[in-house]
């Protein structure tokens, strides 16, 4: 194996042994730790869904073929992932016990049966026979009993029975399954009406079991949780005579029914049992993993919300700001006409985007409004203001993206309410996902149509843009409105964009032009020039960029790059990557941004993008990346990008060896995310008395936003200082 590539789906397990740390490290406040877990938990049964799922597939469909960098068959990656799973597991049992110890000081204590008093178990199973029996639906497998369905991710609880009258060593012996999701009660049960000891509710009902086969023998008994595969190709699938949204809604039915690909129990019962039950369920047992603490951690949500009241268990509270560059006491769009706008998520509000949206739907002289959506908020003001906008006769074009994995019924519903107001929905494109972050705005002007364009990295989601960093421009140039309207004109005719002036534009013209403006890094470098590249993505899998970045690396471009999840490229490797550097950011916020830098000075490129660096964003997505022309929105993001580069907080640091080791140096301590949380309070504060995301600006700044050089901003004032 050259020790160049890395796998895929074991670099993606380092991501999540990252978040998995934070879940560990004292200096994070406790009820953010319970959080880092449990996302540790939901990320791994989603891998488990998606990637585990698609190597179980590939298995059965061509076993010898390799992946293209490391030439591990789908075989030999998926024991790889198991044995790898089984030590992380391991270790987040090890972290959840020191949680759960930790959680004694502020009086919660999650128990297990074993660990109750006899006055406490009495009142329990009191407790179990007034309020849970009664909503259990047991079920004894036989021949006039067959197995049961196993539903996605709930925990059940299995039991090895034998009739009581049959002898000791007589009767057969039988499966008891019974369901422990029950939303009508709490999961986490109080022991004692006072204080804050509780037991699981699935704990309780195992430990009943016995009560509710009140005519068998209760042998062994264990709880069962099992993760199905959701690796579905819609397209494959789908055929032309059907509806495709209704195809979508029968779809995700038939996804919930998928073989399984993961199953924990919390003990092996009985063994030939548990073997007639694993395959019952079609699971191989060495898909099983057996844990003793819970196996869903998502009461822990529960827990935080005891502890609100201890600010000091969380982290400070921050909020989005009013950017100092926006005004709100003035039409957005005229803004954007006067200067580019760049908006920075999550230290930026939304606000500015959606007062835009919401000018735009009740503007006369907008005729039309067109977007891309692929993860829509569950309570979405940007849908809301587009269905203003066709209820006040805007034409309003929409390609909501059916296939977005897991988000699927939620787009349904928000395609039927579009389509409702008057807006013209289009679901996306055979084959392909529209993952692109587009708005574009027609408004007649004097000297004819005007276009004020929005391309993002993140989605057009209220909630998401809180959570996660992501970059948007808003811009009112006329040659980036022609290429934006290009791509809407292409999505409309069912097809993808074969040129772009431009933006870069995948599936035809985003990789191409990434290698070319590598090549030209590299020509720099034999020509004795300095040469650079700088990258930030979520992931880095598409092997021609990882090969052309490595032969960059071996003529002398120095290559930085911010790779949060999966780097298929081990950087510092001598004679073949020592010129590149890979760290990853796992902090308070999900690193979501994408940045491409060439060359310096001058003559730098730089975009922001939809797309990482992968295949599946390559060749098989439409993706945009949008050229960064404004100074004062290309020196902040290259500020920015520069602070990343020294985040000795958050930050690991790719080794040759594959591994990720925790940047600490002598440097004065910088977290790069909470410095920007800070930057944009400065900014806010210097720009106006007070803001809220919910009210309107009541001091707007004097200056004129198109005076560029009036006053230097806070943002550049404190980064100058962090360079000297």
């Amino acid at each position: 194996m050259n020790k160049v590539y890395a796998n895929r789906e074991l670099s993606w397990l380092k991501f999540n042994e990252r978040v998995l740390e934070e879940a560990d490290r004292k200096n994070v406040p406790l009820c953010e730790r319970l959080n880092f877990i449990s996302i540790y938990q939901s990320n791994l049964d989603e891998f488990f869904r998606v990637r585990v799922g698609s190597l179980v597939d590939m298995m059965a469909m061509d076993a010898e073929k390799k992946d293209n960098k490391t030439n591990m068959t789908a075989g030999e990656q998926l024991k790889a992932v198991l044995a790898d799973v089984r030590r992380l597991d391991g270790r987040k049992e090890e972290i959840y016990d020191s949680l759960i110890s930790e959680l004694k000081e502020y009086d919660i204590e999650i128990l297990r049966y074993k660990d109750l008093s006899d006055k406490e178990k009495e009142q329990l199973e009191k407790y179990f026979d007034e309020k849970v029996e009664l909503l259990l639906s047991p079920h004894i497998v036989g021949h006039l009993q067959p197995f049961p369905f196993i539903r996605n991710c709930e925990i059940h609880a299995v039991a090895a029975l034998r009739k009581k009258n049959a002898s000791e060593n007589g009767g057969r012996l039988k499966l008891g399954i019974i369901s422990c999701n029950l939303n009508v009660l709490p999961r986490m049960i109080k022991v004692s009406k006072d204080g804050g000891r509780f037991i699981l509710i699935e704990d309780l009902i195992l430990h009943c079991i016995d009560r509710v086969f009140k005519n068998y023998k209760v042998e062994t008994a264990a709880l069962v949780r099992i993760i199905r595969n959701a690796d579905i190709d819609a397209d494959s699938l789908y055929d032309e005579e059907i509806d495709y949204r209704e195809f979508m809604s029968e779809l995700m039915k038939h996804r919930r029914h998928m073989a399984p690909v993961r199953m924990e129990v919390s003990s092996k019962f009985d063994t030939e049992l548990f073997a007639e039950f694993c395959k019952e369920v079609d699971i191989d047992q060495e898909a099983v993993f057996v844990s003793r603490r819970p196996l869903d951690l998502s009461f822990l949500s529960a827990i935080q919300k005891m502890l609100r009241d201890r600010p000091e268990l969380f982290y400070k509270h921050r909020s989005p700001q009013k950017p100092p560059q926006i005004l709100f006491t003035k039409s957005i769009m005229s803004q954007i006409k006067e200067k580019d706008k760049l908006l920075c998520y999550p230290y930026d509000s939304m606000q500015p985007f959606l007062r835009m949206l919401r000018e735009a739907a009740n503007d006369p002289d907008v005729i039309s409004i067109k977007m891309t959506l692929y993860r829509v908020a569950k309570n979405s003001q940007v849908v809301e203001h587009l269905v203003e906008a066709a209820e006040n006769g805007k034409d309003v074009h929409v390609l909501l993206e059916l296939k977005a994995r897991f988000d699927e019924e939620n787009n349904i519903a928000w395609s039927q309410r579009l389509e409702e107001a008057g807006c013209q929905v289009i679901y996306g494109l055979n084959g392909i996902k529209v993952h692109s972050k587009l708005c574009l705005i027609v408004r007649k002007g004097e000297d004819g149509p005007e276009y004020i364009s929005y391309i993002g990295t993140g989605n057009f989601n209220e909630v998401t843009a809180r959570l996660y960093t992501d970059y948007a421009l808003l811009t009112a140039d006329k040659e980036i409105g022609h290429n934006v309207a290009a791509v809407f004109q292409s999505l409309a005719l069912d097809e993808t964009l074969q040129e772009s002036e431009l933006l870069l534009v995948a599936p035809n013209c985003l990789r191409k032009p990434v290698i070319q403006m590598i090549e030209q890094e590299i020509e720099k470098a034999k020509a004795g020039e300095e040469a650079y590249i700088g990258v930030k993505i979520n992931s880095l899998t598409d092997k021609d960029i990882i090969d052309k970045l490595i032969e960059a690396s071996k003529a002398g471009v120095k290559v930085d790059m911010i790779i949060r999840g999966i780097c298929c490229l081990n950087p510092g490797i001598k004679d073949e990557t020592e010129n590149i550097r890979v760290i990853s950011i796992v902090g308070r916020f999900l690193e979501h941004s994408r940045i491409y830098i060439f060359g310096k000075g001058k003559n730098e490129k730089m975009y922001i993008s939809s797309a990482d660096f992968m295949t599946r964003n390559t060749e098989r997505r439409v993706e945009v990346a949008v050229p960064i022309f404004d100074k004062d929105a290309h020196d902040k993001i290259r500020s920015m990008f520069n602070t990343m580069l020294k985040d000795n907080c958050q930050a690991w640091e790719l080794q040759p060896d594959g591994t990720y080791i925790r940047i600490k140096n002598d440097e004065k301590e910088l977290n790069s995310q909470e410095l920007f949380c800070k930057i944009a309070y400065e900014n806010a504060n210097a720009d106006s008395s007070a803001f809220a995301e919910k009210a309107p600006l009541k001091n707007a700044a004097s200056q004129p936003a198109e005076n560029k050089t009036v006053r230097e901003s806070i943002f550049a004032k404190l980064f100058r200082k962090i360079r000297r």
